[in-house]
């Protein structure tokens, strides 16, 4: 029990301590976090009105961004997979950054649940045995449960590596392996159960398609490894902790495969949906080239097809793959791609038209863009303080030495160990 309470202690003051550019870093979040819960008062007092959601287009740019960061989340798992089931040594080392990524990302999704409910006293109706938990006949509950189960495994698997870490003791693989190898399957089953949770709805033909579900894991596994490949790259620029050149390589490989993938199938839907065009193509039409004289969001659909067609040749040409001054600029706008692509890009059109035939249009309020910065933002506040106190723990600024008077917590570098979010 001493240890356990010696390392939160530790863990707590290593991360609150840094240089100018972490605290600035804080700071900016702060502020965008203080603005989305300015944005969540007026939702509370004025109601969903102050939000650009309609009866007709119930769900905007809050069920965009939780679709998006399910993702995300899952995509901690190319990391994971490869350290332990291919034992690939470079990943190995790093395989507790990408859960502390994976337990951050659930954290945003669960921020944006909140923002989307409208009423955030219904929220213990997702509390299984306490509200009214429709289990099994609702896919929003069966979503509920993966989520869950999935940021418990990250946060026991992360956790107990770290606090091993911390003693110097060796890790009880005999409890521990189960755990991953638990957790790698789990990632896959929160994305497909998010898709299952759209992809249901006989009255939303774009939805309405067993390919779902492939096309979120595969936008997933490019996602999620564009953003741990950002992240790695600042934490090589700004920690002592060095990534070695064949983890970010092999993510780099991941991120071609599964936007070539993902790629493959956006247009395999185009043809198949347009080639004989009916009635239950016209939420694809509306999206690439509009209906009735609507056109908000074509430019976002062709923005996005843009973005990911550049960086899927950028990863493709093996001198740009490998040039980590160019890298970063193929996973921004894989990354921006994506997030229009299964966010605005899916989500909105699949309510145009309604069931009945209207069309009715939605684009974003302020509140909803301040809303989702400040969502962003706590998870990039806590997303920094589990890698800035991670990396500590793995360069051994942070250890138990055996006593309270004993204890070693080297702090001399902690202004240069900020995290992968602090740039």
């Amino acid at each position: 029990m001493e240890k356990l309470i010696n390392f939160t202690t530790d863990y707590t003051r290593y991360v609150i301590k840094g240089g100018a550019k972490f605290y600035a870093w804080m700071g900016f979040l702060a502020l965008l976090s203080a603005g989305a819960l300015y944005a969540f008062y007026l939702q509370n007092t004025e109601g969903l009105i102050v939000t650009g959601m309609t009866s007709q287009i119930h769900d905007g740019l809050y069920f965009a961004n939780l679709v998006f960061l399910v993702g995300v989340a899952a995509g901690a798992v190319t990391i994971v997979f490869p350290a332990y089931v291919y034992h690939h040594k470079a990943m190995h080392e790093v395989t507790v950054l990408g859960e502390m990524l994976a337990i951050s990302a659930v954290c945003m999704v669960m921020l944006f649940v909140f923002a989307h409910m409208g009423r955030p006293d219904r929220l213990w109706h997702m509390l299984p045995f306490v509200g009214i938990f429709n289990l099994p006949g609702s896919m929003l509950a069966w979503d509920v449960l993966a989520l869950t189960g999935y940021l418990a495994l990250n946060f026991v698997c992360g956790f107990y590596y770290l606090y091993s870490k911390y003693t110097g003791t060796q890790v009880n693989n005999k409890i521990f392996m189960p755990l991953v190898y638990t957790s790698i399957v789990w990632a896959l089953s929160i994305h497909t159960v998010t898709a299952f949770l759209i992809s249901t709805m006989p009255a939303r033909p774009m939805w309405f398609h067993s390919m779902m579900p492939i096309r979120f894991i595969t936008t997933a596994f490019a996602a999620g490894p564009c953003l741990i490949i950002l992240a790695f790259m600042i934490i090589r620029n700004n920690t002592k902790m060095w990534i070695q050149d064949s983890a970010i390589n092999l993510l780099a490989t991941i991120v071609t495969w599964c936007l070539g993938l993902a790629l493959f199938l956006t247009m395999s839907e185009i043809v198949v949906e347009l080639y004989a065009r009916t009635e239950h193509a016209n939420g694809l039409y509306y999206l690439m080239f509009g209906l009735h004289g609507l056109t908000s969001l074509v430019p976002w659909f062709w923005s996005s097809l843009v973005f990911m067609i550049v960086a899927f040749v950028m990863f493709l040409i093996p001198s740009v793959r490998s040039n980590y001054k160019l890298l970063p600029i193929a996973c921004v706008l894989a990354f921006v791609g994506i997030w229009i692509e299964k966010g605005m890009g899916l989500i909105v059109p699949g309510f145009i038209p309604t069931p009945i035939g209207e069309v009715t249009e939605y684009y974003p309020t302020f509140i909803e863009v301040v809303m989702s910065l400040g969502d962003w933002a706590i998870g990039f506040i806590i997303l920094t303080i589990l890698l800035k106190g991670a990396i500590g723990i793995l360069v051994g600024d942070v250890k138990y030495a055996g006593g309270a008077a004993e204890k070693s917590v080297d702090f001399s570098n902690s202004t240069k160990a900020t995290t992968s979010a602090s740039q």
